[in-house]
């Protein structure tokens, strides 16, 4: 008396395997579609000619982009957000970059301690990091000013540029530096010829993040804004209160186009494949 064992049908499971990647296809796609498609509606109905939004537009207009320049708010507002995600983030990687170099290597609990309050404000929500700050900062007379902005802007950025350099700093081999001090080489020198390339990656790339996200920033902002200190957000918030129109796509297109021009930048300095490892 012979026993077969019958084999599993190779077909069946051949055919379950193409339903598992095609639902896994078709899923990934329709994630994409749904992350994309709001930008693309965006960007179309800022070259709307009529006077409201809507796609399709139904032939391409600048007018909106015209409006953008001739009104003075809108440029005046930009101006002021760039130079405060610029002044903010230098701000920020002097007080990032050192305070990553000594929290990197150590394991104490005061060292898990004082990162975790300086990574503290991604976790806090904007409008309470802004509120928060209004309150401290009027007891020191500076609430309404282009200062009580920066600060608050630097406060905000500080945790991307200290995540992301501290992640450096534990990739980098402590080998370099001590043959560096054997070859002579002072502390400033060590860390200017020898640490500073090595992690220049990650601190560009908390750099990157530090700017789009003050850019972008409207909890913090709302709070401290004046009429020399006003910046995009917060104008395009108010400007949405009193009217809608396609100005305010075309706003949003400028704004897409300034990010997709740092990663731009981001990929020819450094490119992004040498910032992940």
């Amino acid at each position: 008396m012979s026993l077969t064992v019958q084999q599993p049908s190779s077909g069946g499971s051949r055919v379950a395997d193409r339903l598992g990647n095609g639902a896994a296809t078709l899923y990934i796609a329709l994630f994409v579609v749904f992350l994309l498609a709001p930008i693309v509606i965006v960007v179309l109905a800022s070259f709307t000619p009529g006077e409201s939004v809507a796609v399709p537009v139904g032939g391409v207009s600048l007018r909106w982009y015209r409006r953008f320049l001739e009104y003075k708010p809108f440029t005046d507002s930009l101006i002021t957000s760039l130079i405060v995600a610029g002044v903010a983030t230098v701000f920020a990687i002097l007080l990032a970059v050192p305070a990553a170099l000594g929290l990197a290597h150590s394991r104490s609990r005061l060292a898990n301690l004082a990162s975790s309050f300086l990574l503290s404000p991604i976790a806090v929500p904007p409008l309470v990091v802004g509120l928060s700050s209004l309150y401290y900062l009027s007891e020191l007379g500076i609430s309404d000013s282009f200062a009580a902005l920066l600060i608050t802007h630097t406060c905000v950025s500080v945790p991307y540029v200290l995540r992301t350099t501290i992640a450096a700093c534990r990739n980098l081999n402590p080998g370099y530096g001590e043959a560096a001090s054997v070859l002579g080489a002072s502390v400033w020198r060590r860390f200017w010829h020898v640490t500073m390339p090595l992690i220049s990656p990650g601190i560009f790339a908390g750099a990157l993040f530090s700017v789009l996200v003050s850019l972008d920033n409207l909890g913090v902002s709302y709070f401290f804004g004046s009429a020399n200190t006003t910046t995009l957000p917060v104008v395009m918030l108010s400007y949405l209160q009193n009217q809608f129109d396609p100005s305010i796509a075309a706003i949003s297109t400028v704004q897409m186009l300034i990010a997709i021009g740092f990663l731009l930048a981001v990929e020819k300095i450094y490119g992004l494949r040498t910032m992940n490892r």
